[in-house]
């Protein structure tokens, strides 16, 4: 193959990798390792180069020389399964068996579909007199050959990453086949990966119906539950599985996530420890610690949890934003020093970069360093945009068709219509526009429980919304015209009963989930007498803090100045339509006028909900609850201003921002007519 070869596009690499695929099955492996340099000096990072090059190497038994190549793979592709294999093969090559023990479980326990791993494992522990370990390999392989080749094969895809070929191969052999549990669930697990949870969790259902003792099915199931926020039923599934298996820690850690999702956080700090107790160098667990400490206000516990975290592995992301998201903690010299240095190490993980990148970005906007800070914000919003999909056209089509859908003579004819319970306070508007200061001024009221973002009204619009929605033609919320009474009163129902899950009794409660702006009419149509708060903040000021904030999961649209800018604009003119087609339905609350007046805004607000007014709402920060949004820890001290003009430290780089809001910056203070 000669060096001059064009070779720039992915589909002629491709081809390439094909036929050095087909010297290495042909067996002339000194060709391939002569055609896989050429093709390397134009690719140096190229995976399957790398290991074609290095299994050539092996053959042709030049064992340190592939060595070498696969220390450069690993620096570049830690968590490729076949590359430990070849490595194992190589030590058994060298009559290693310690290191060759040592590689093939690393490449078994990322990929468990590798059937020659598996089968030298046997070997290697039967030549070291391990029956127990050799039975366990045997075990293995006897598991996968019981198996079809293209879901092994599949598996084997989706344990290294590649998710295309994966589905491809398991959707073409359920068309032929049929069901098969195994194709279902690993079809499933790749609807996770590709957060596609709901078809995940049908796929799951079906497996579990088909085989109701299958555990792994049950795990994935109850993980997907999870995901949905569906803790109950998670919490079900989990307890049947502790009850087979008491001792197994994954089954421990979803017990601990469905504990946290259900509001009880003594429980879940009391599994991490446990669990801690076995595994203490495990890094996740530790981050799950600390984010279960910090959301019931154990802050220095939260932050030893944290660094300790951060101290097993240095390029941990998640650990270190974690640290900076609690919006207090100021980094130390050497922690900056070490999070630039992994942030540009170019075989740190995408994740990981673009944590550290958001973090490094608050460390120095609090040492006001604020151009190196902005660079920060920005690349870690780049490298977050770029993996998101978001598509500003869904959002604005929703909005368009509920203008058109929900008029005010539509709600005339549906005049009291829904379930009649007045406990429900929905706190709507932007994420970062102070709908955290609120929920904790209300919850610190002895009649009102505080919950979290709930789930819920989502969960109805994608039952709304059927399978497969079609973006430009979507169902929702033309279906709200088709519906009669006695739905939007079972709906109501519906939401009452499932949020009871996170109430303790008290008559009013609220749900802060930001996004529910955008189905006002849904939620007036099910539950006409519930209270609708908007949180509203100043555009820059809230456009900004959501530029410089990682989001756990959701929110896509925080990732780029015209993201958030169109986000908000459209939020804006939905607002101004539920204002005149439900004239007096919404309170609007402007986070300047709390900041400046907190009485007066706490006596509003507890008028419009029909409460007497309680000393203890203008001492929120006093007030014990657990805060699980980025807000934590802001809400448990006294009001302060310092947040209204952060982003005039940024004005250099904000032009763009404002000419993207353009008359937004004027309209946001509109009020809603009584």
């Amino acid at each position: 193959m000669p060096a001059t070869e064009n070779t720039g596009s992915a589909s002629s690499l491709e081809a390439k990798v094909a036929r050095l695929r087909q010297l290495q099955a042909g067996g002339r492996h000194s060709e391939l390792l002569r055609d896989a340099e050429v093709l390397l000096q134009q690719f140096p990072e190229n995976r399957d180069l790398l290991l074609l090059a290095a299994s050539a190497n092996r053959h042709l038994l030049r064992i340190r020389e592939s060595l070498v190549v696969l220390d450069r793979l690993e620096r570049l592709q830690p968590r490729f399964s076949l590359q430990h294999q070849e490595r194992g093969l190589c030590y058994v090559a060298l009559k290693d068996s310690p290191n060759a023990v040592h590689s093939l479980l690393r490449a078994v326990n990322i990929n468990p579909a590798l059937p020659m791993s598996w089968r030298m494992l046997e070997g290697l522990y039967r030549i070291t007199e391990e029956p127990q370990h050799a039975e366990m390999a045997a075990a293995h392989v006897a598991t996968l050959k019981s198996l079809p080749g293209e879901i092994v094969t599949a598996t084997s895809l989706f344990s290294d990453g590649d998710i295309g070929p994966a589905e491809q191969i398991t959707r073409n052999f359920l068309l032929r086949n049929g069901d098969n549990v195994e194709a279902m669930r690993l079809l499933a697990r790749i609807g996770i990966v590709r957060d596609v949870l709901d078809d995940a969790e049908l796929l799951l259902e079906g497996v579990l119906t088909l085989a109701p003792d299958y555990r792994g099915a049950r795990y994935d199931y109850a993980d997907v539950l999870v995901k949905r926020h569906k803790y109950r039923e998670a919490n079900e599934h989990v307890r049947r599985l502790l009850e087979a298996d008491p001792a197994n820690p994954d089954y421990r850690a979803l017990a601990a996530a469905a504990a946290v999702g259900l509001g009880d956080h003594e429980m879940a700090i009391a599994l991490y420890h446990e669990l801690l107790g076995e595994m203490p160098a495990s890094p996740d667990v530790k981050l799950w610690l600390g984010h279960a400490l910090k959301t019931i206000g154990h802050v220095e516990e939260a932050i030893e949890a944290y660094r300790a975290a951060a101290a097993v592995r240095g390029d941990f992301g998640d650990a270190w934003w974690s640290l900076a998201n609690l919006k207090t903690y100021r980094f130390r010299d050497e922690e900056i020093a070490q999070m630039q240095a992994a942030e540009a190490n170019p075989v740190t993980a995408v994740a990981d970069r673009y944590h550290l990148a958001f973090a490094l970005g608050k460390a120095l906007e609090d040492r006001g360093q604020f151009d190196r800070s902005w660079d920060y914000y920005q690349h870690g919003n780049a490298l977050k945009h770029a993996e998101g999909g978001y598509r500003p056209q869904t959002v604005e089509t929703n909005t368009r068709r509920q203008i058109e859908v929900c008029t005010r003579i539509f709600f005339a004819r549906r005049s009291a219509w829904g379930n009649p319970e007045t406990g429900p306070i929905f706190i709507v508007g932007l994420p970062r526009s102070g709908s955290t200061l609120l929920e904790q001024i209300l919850a610190s009221h002895s009649r009102v429980e505080g919950t979290q973002e709930l789930p819920d009204v989502p969960r109805l619009v994608l039952e709304l919304q059927g399978r497969d929605p079609e973006p430009e033609d979507p169902r929702y919320p033309g279906i709200l015209a088709e519906l009669r009474p006695e739905d939007f009163r079972r709906m109501g129902e519906k939401y009452l009963a499932d949020t009871m899950a996170y109430r303790t009794g008290k008559p009013l409660f609220i749900d802060k989930m930001p996004n529910n702006f955008r189905h006002l009419g849904l939620i007036h149509l099910m539950l006409p007498n519930a209270r609708i708060i908007d949180a509203r903040r100043e555009p820059l000021s809230c456009c900004f803090s959501n530029l410089k904030q990682l989001f756990a999961q959701g929110q896509k649209f925080t990732y780029s100045i015209e993201d958030i800018a169109r986000y908000y604009r459209t939020y804006l003119e939905l607002m101004r339509h539920w204002d005149r087609v439900l004239p007096g339905r919404v309170l609007r609350v402007h986070h300047e006028d709390v900041v400046s007046d907190l009485e007066g805004s706490v006596r509003r607000l507890l008028d419009y909900c029909g409460l007497e007014f309680e000393p203890a709402c203008i001492e929120f920060h006093r007030t014990n609850r657990s805060v699980r949004t980025p807000s934590s820890e802001q809400v448990r001290r006294p009001i302060f201003r310092d947040g209204l003009d952060q982003w005039k430290n940024f004005e250099p780089w904000l032009e763009p921002l404002k000419s993207a809001l353009g008359d937004a910056l004027e309209l946001y203070r509109d009020q809603p007519r009584a």
